[in-house]
């Protein structure tokens, strides 16, 4: 009887409470299902804040989700705050997924967290990355190129020159830095950077070159007043103000509502990232010159794709260097009712 005991405890003590997980040779982290035939894997996929722009992330999940036989999840945190963002990860670890793509607030600061996760889970970054931290691959498109393809916008917008202003959500994120550094290489025609050697502009200091001045970089911390709040303030400081840049989704959408107040639509040109509606909308009315599209739909595809390869241990779906290149689309007014048609399909999808 008692050698029946031992052997039942010692059994319990070698399979715990995940003894329903199995796992395959050569395999790190996030093996939960990648031996049990015919499970799905259980993927989340968080953002970095409440916004439309992921919806239209969250559409290309479900459909990858159906596509490839996976159980997801799409978290969104409220404030757009690094606890919140922090509080589901380890919820989600709670949970015992699989697999989570994240879009960090803060890399530097979040890289820690991504690699305690990184032992459990298959763990990649999506939107912004976490370069230094222990994510199997990076999902999105090349954030430093789109800045420059905005830079480029705004010379088309304003030929003449002028004064410019950039308004972003934060500058603790790497896509922000990395746009940012975009805009203004190709503002004063500076060769192209490399992403591992990037040198970066001072946020707080005018940049001036040429034609162009870029006056600063105005910050919200995802906060939509003041976002607005931030524009109102800068076409009060600077009347000759030329051009505002909004590099997340609500940035220009916000501007836009400050310069109609101002009665600046004529004076102010726009140019914006994402395809957040009210930006479209003003690009069909003529008040905003074009927006850089990061195609989110693929973002939330490809992440749930690769993990759920990932978890079934399949790692030849890791892309070259660890990162899947998402091509960026210029929306302007000669194409932006046909974008907006299929960004619809993709979004009811």
């Amino acid at each position: 009887m008692r050698i029946w005991v031992r052997t039942v405890l010692l059994l319990a003590m070698v399979l715990g409470p995940g003894c329903n997980r199995s796992s395959s040779p050569g395999t790190t982290g996030g093996e939960a299902n990648s031996g049990k035939k015919g499970a799905k894997p259980k993927i989340v996929f968080i953002t970095n804040i409440v916004d439309p722009f992921w919806n239209v992330a969250a559409a290309g999940v479900r459909a990858a989700a159906k596509e490839f036989d996976a159980d997801c999840q799409v978290e969104m945190p409220a404030k757009g705050s690094i606890v919140e963002q922090k509080r589901l990860v380890e919820t989600a670890m709670v949970r015992g997924v699989d697999g989570i793509a994240i879009s960090p607030i803060d890399a530097k600061n979040q890289v820690d967290l991504i690699n305690q996760v990184s032992q459990q889970a298959k763990v990649i970054t999506q939107d912004s990355d976490a370069p230094d931290s222990k994510r199997l691959c990076f999902v999105g498109m090349d954030n430093y190129k789109a800045g420059r393809a905005a830079g480029e916008l705004v010379k088309e917008a304003l030929p003449e020159g002028g004064k410019v202003m950039i308004f972003v959500g934060r500058l603790e994120q790497l896509n922000a830095q990395q746009r940012r550094q975009g805009v203004i290489d190709a503002l004063f025609d500076r060769p192209s950077q490399a992403l591992a050697q990037m040198q970066y502009d001072a946020p707080g200091k005018e940049i001036s070159g040429g034609k162009y001045t870029i006056i600063s970089t105005r910050t919200d911390n995802g906060d939509y007043l003041r976002a607005k709040s931030n524009a109102e303030d800068a076409m009060s400081a600077y009347p000759d103000l030329a051009c505002m840049v909004g590099l997340f989704a609500y940035n220009t959408p916000a501007c836009l509502e400050a310069v109609k107040e101002a009665k600046k639509t004529s004076k102010i040109k726009l140019v914006s990232f994402d395809e957040n509606d009210g930006t479209l909308q003003g690009i069909i009315d003529g008040h905003v010159y074009g927006t850089v599209s990061q195609q989110p739909y693929l973002y939330g595809y490809h992440s749930v794709r690769i993990l759920a390869a990932l978890v079934r241990g399949d790692n030849s779906v890791l892309p070259p260097k660890k990162f899947l290149e998402v091509p960026i689309k210029l929306v302007k007014k000669q194409n932006v009712e046909a974008f907006w048609t299929e960004l619809k399909k993709l979004r009811a999808g």
